[in-house]
Formats: C-alpha cells, sequence, structure tokens
C-alpha cells in the first residue's frame, strides 16, 4: 500500500512598494530536513489513523513549523497530488496551499528540521531539489499570479 502524507504550501506576501508587481513581493517557506540528505520541502507528514488529509497538513504544519491553523489562510481552488517512490515504495503527498495572516509570524521548528528558509520562487525552487516539488512551486506561484 501506498504511502500518504500532507502538507501546506506557505507564502507570504511581503509589504512591499507599490510599484514593484504582486508577483515579487510573494516568498515561500520551505523547511530543511534534519535527517537523511537535509533536503529542503514544505511541512507535510504521514496521515494518522482516523484523520483526513487536511487535518493532517494542518497539525505537521503545527508540529513541524509552529503555526496554527488560525494563523493560516487557506487558499481555495488549489490541491495537488504527487506521486513517486520511496526506499521502493510509492508515495502520495497532497498539497494545499496557504497564506500566512501575518508575515512576521515566527516559525518554530521541531527536532525534523535545522533550519527553515523565506524564499522567492526562483531560490525556492534552487533549494527544493526534486524536479516535481520545483515544478509544483511555479504551479503554485502562476496560480497566484493569476488570480491577481
Amino acid at each position: 500500500m501506498a504511502v500518504r502524507a500532507c502538507g501546506l504550501i506557505i507564502y507570504r506576501r511581503l509589504q512591499s512598494a507599490p510599484s514593484s508587481k504582486f508577483t515579487d513581493s510573494i516568498e515561500y517557506l520551505l523547511l530543511q530536513t534534519s535527517y537523511g540528505t537535509h533536503h529542503w520541502t514544505p511541512p507535510k507528514g504521514h496521515v494518522d489513523p482516523g484523520e483526513d488529509d487536511l487535518q493532517t497538513a494542518f497539525r505537521e504544519t503545527q508540529e513541524e513549523a509552529g503555526l496554527q491553523a488560525s494563523q493560516l489562510t487557506l487558499i481555495e481552488g488549489y490541491r495537488k497530488e504527487l506521486h513517486y517512490p520511496v526506499c521502493g515504495k510509492p508515495k502520495t503527498v497532497i498539497y494545499w496551499l496557504a497564506e500566512m495572516k501575518d508575515c512576521n509570524t515566527e516559525i518554530k521548528l521541531s527536532e525534523e528540521h535545522q533550519a527553515f528558509q523565506w524564499l522567492k520562487l526562483e531560490d525556492a525552487c534552487k533549494f527544493a531539489e526534486y524536479e516535481d516539488m520545483q515544478a509544483t512551486l511555479k504551479e503554485v506561484h502562476q496560480f497566484l499570479c493569476s488570480k491577481e
């Protein structure tokens, strides 16, 4: 059976000068794992028994980044499912999109992560080494730009 995980792609809008474009003011939150290859990823984790996917995404975000659901705005109309093998087993990861209500909210990492960064799209794609995550970040960015 496939391993199932859920998470949130979290972004914030910086209070920027009126002359700058909306897209230039967006930064994405990536966390660096404290295990394995120390890869960078949005907060995510395995679904617990009796939990629905979205509950998992919010719980994992709280555990890994210290962010409460009340500090985030879930963005309607975006949901992405990724499929890839981990240690020879199929894995499904479902992401939703959420905006920080206050861009200065403190991030509190769990032991699972050793660092975090707020990154503009180009840098976020460099940090996220996996092609499917890079493509997802670009897709999210297009989605946000189309809503403006």
